[in-house]
């Protein structure tokens, strides 16, 4: 039997069309398509689904309930953990929508790809100028993707199956690591802190080394904004023990901050979000992936690396795919990974926004983002039994605040701020039971003084109980 329902969008559709269709495959009935599920596998009734509305009804539903959403341009947001809100140039937004680079999925052909591969190589040349590493790959998912396949690099490398890793990370970007990690037999240890500044235990990471380390992973900033110290000590722990050194980054940071090239990196991870793409509501992210110059490292990268070239004369450029050593390429036995794809879109935002940046915009993007998270930071300490921040280290962009001997939790902190039409931090708490009642801050340069003030009198009330 075929549905007399012809659809209104689809032509092909009507009796008279499916009939021939059919007709042309050599069956008699649309059942037959199935006739490989078994029966009592297959629903025998309709879906419980409303009535098809017209185009325009469906859009006033729509827009109804996208209206009852609360926008970061109206409602100042302290959320970062991961995906962070920054001001996006209206520059990088017109140039990624040119229909030549939005409809591009991948630059498989080199011959018709010429302006997209230089694109990513121009990212992947920006990326390597402010980490101070000499190869970068044209992008990973996001930021644990890349760790993962970090993990995964140094234990191929050193036939070692340790990665020792802060005990304070993104629980997400752990659980990726772990997903990673685990199939292929490599072990995850986590190194303890100190209590006081927050910093990696040297005494705990040294206890911890051994000949099975493959590699020893740090952020800086740290998954709760601090300002990792002792990058080179570790550096040089690390390599004593012949294991890899991977830096995980906020590329924003590396204006104010050592770059990890120059303190002894071997792989350096992160998230590029924050350069010219917006949240989102939690994606797409741009993974960042790079390394030093060492063939033996290179090769092992995983994902797309764009090079340039000359033609034999020497007079023209042309870019092309290298090392593409990923399971699509060669036997995938001998694949550095399986990943097939990257965030090509993304990187190229993240290369405009750095090229509009220009030789000093990091530096001063740093500056202020610093400046009024510090701003924030002596604020909500004067509050009445509000620390802020937990541990005595400089921080970047976030810090954590706790309610323990204000009595108050961070849910009824929370619920009390979006009252007041502020989005507060993220539950750390629930993560590192450790830590109390404590919550994640987020600061950039997208938070005015206003913003901030808003923030800390809405706090003082809850705290003194004020409805």
């Amino acid at each position: 039997m075929i549905e007399s329902f012809s659809h209104p969008y689809i032509p092909n559709s009507t009796r008279k069309i499916k009939e021939e269709i059919m007709r042309e495959i050599g069956i008699e009935s649309v059942e037959e398509l199935y006739a490989d599920v078994p029966r009592k596998f297959r629903l025998r009734r309709g879906l419980n689904l409303p009535d098809g509305k017209s185009e325009q009804d469906v859009r006033r539903v729509v827009e109804e309930r996208l209206s009852k959403n609360e926008s970061f341009q109206n409602t100042p947001v302290f959320l970062g953990a991961g995906c962070w809100p920054h001001y996006i140039p209206a520059v990088v937004e017109t140039i990624v929508q040119r229909t030549e680079l939005l409809t591009s999925y991948t630059p498989y052909q080199p011959e018709i790809s010429q302006g997209l591969l230089q694109a990513l190589f121009e990212y992947q040349s920006m990326i390597c100028e402010i980490l101070a590493m000499d190869v970068a790959n044209s992008s990973m998912y996001d930021w644990a993707s890349a760790l993962g396949e970090a993990a995964r690099m140094a234990s191929r490398l050193t036939r070692r199956d340790v990665v020792l890793v802060p005990e304070i990370i993104h629980p997400e970007r752990r659980e990726t690591l772990r997903t990673y990690c685990e199939p292929a037999g490599i072990r995850i240890k986590p190194v303890d802190y100190d209590r006081e500044t927050g910093q990696l235990s040297i005494k705990d990471l040294k206890e911890k080394m051994s000949n099975k380390t493959a590699a020893v992973y740090v952020e800086n900033p740290t998954y709760l904004g601090l300002i990792e110290t002792q990058v080179r000590e570790i550096a040089e722990e690390v390599h004593d023990q012949k294991a890899l050194f991977v830096v995980g980054v906020d590329p924003t940071s590396l204006g104010v901050l050592e770059p990890p090239g120059e303190y002894g990196a071997d792989i350096v991870v992160g998230e590029g979000q924050p350069l010219g793409n917006p949240m989102s509501y939690g994606g797409p992210l741009l993974g960042i992936f790079a390394c030093r110059d060492d063939m033996r490292l290179i090769r092992q990268m995983p994902g797309r690396v764009v090079g340039m070239t000359t033609t034999v004369a020497g007079r023209e450029r042309g870019f092309c795919m290298a090392l593409q050593t990923r399971e699509q390429h060669i036997r995938r036995e001998r694949a550095t990974s399986n990943i097939c794809s990257d965030e090509t879109l993304c990187s190229i935002a993240a290369a405009v926004y750095l090229s509009l940046l220009g030789p000093n915009g990091l530096k001063k993007l740093g500056q202020v983002i610093m400046s009024r998270a510090y701003y924030a930071m002596q604020a909500l300490a004067n509050i009445d039994g509000v620390k802020a921040p937990v541990f005595k280290t400089p921080h970047f962009k976030e810090f954590t605040v706790n309610f323990d001997e204000a009595g108050r939790t961070v849910k009824e902190a929370h619920k009390g701020l979006l009252k007041r039409q502020v989005h507060g931090g993220k539950d750390v708490g629930r993560e590192f039971p450790r830590l109390g009642e404590t919550a994640l801050y987020c600061v950039t340069e997208m938070h005015s003084k206003e913003d901030i003030d808003r923030l800390v009198l809405a706090l003082n009330w809850i705290v003194r109980g004020e409805s």
